[in-house]
């Protein structure tokens, strides 16, 4: 069993609640309000510069050579894939310049801070076990969701769906379960375990706090973010 199995059998049911959330499965029927999706492009957008960020931490904390050209390989994934973001975004009428104004949300906020503090405070390790329910979910619910690309462009969402059910991004989510098991090195017991799945679990709810903050978004106009973050 890998890492990964191992830490998503130890929240199984927190783990259903993010990949099989209201907000995929909606978007998946395709039946999600659009301002919902929108809503969430926006946060995903500063989502992803975070996540960057996390990346740019994961090369200074790396000791090996190889480490440091996986994380550079791990942020070149990242910046493509706002590329997505940046296409649907100015589809539906969302400037960049409205994207980077928009201030980060309280679930954005939490999530991706609680990733680079583990960052921080742990190892390579104790970072990519927080990223990984990001990096490795959206492959699982892409998979899961793939069946609904047949509709083809009828489907509102398609282009998303794809994104994340595509070969290339089902690679790197293999890679990033391959890569846990080579950090952790020999068999994880004990309360090192226990650490890694509190991290594990902790990023997993947090991410399914990201989906309902865009099922709950009341869709009145968007703060602007007059000074820094």
């Amino acid at each position: 069993m890998t890492l990964f199995a191992s830490l998503k059998a130890g929240c199984e049911a927190d783990w259903k609640a993010y990949t099989r959330h209201e907000f995929v499965s909606r978007l998946g029927a395709g039946t999600l309000p659009m301002p919902a999706f929108q809503d969430y492009l926006v946060q995903d957008y500063l989502f992803l510069i975070q996540f960057a960020r996390a990346n740019g931490l994961a090369a200074y904390k790396s000791r090996r050579l190889i480490d440091l050209r996986q994380a550079h390989d791990a942020l070149g994934a990242i910046l493509a894939e706002t590329d997505l973001h940046l296409r649907l975004t100015e589809r539906w009428g969302i400037a960049r310049a409205e994207l980077d104004a928009a201030l980060e949300k309280q679930a954005t906020v939490a999530y991706t801070r609680y990733v680079l503090d583990n960052g921080m405070a742990g190892d390579l390790l104790d970072l990519f076990v927080a990223l990984a329910p990001c990096v490795i979910g959206y492959a699982e619910i892409g998979r899961h969701l793939a069946p609904e690309l047949s509709r083809g462009d009828a489907h509102p969402y398609c282009e998303w769906i794809a994104e994340y059910a595509s070969d290339e991004y089902q690679a790197t989510a293999a890679a990033a379960i391959e890569r846990l098991d080579i950090l952790a090195g020999e068999l994880v017991t004990g309360r090192r375990l226990d650490e890694l799945s509190t991290v594990f679990g902790t990023a997993t709810r947090l991410e399914t706090a990201f989906w309902q903050q865009a099922v709950d978004a009341d869709f009145a106009p968007a703060e602007v973010n007059e000074g820094s973050r």
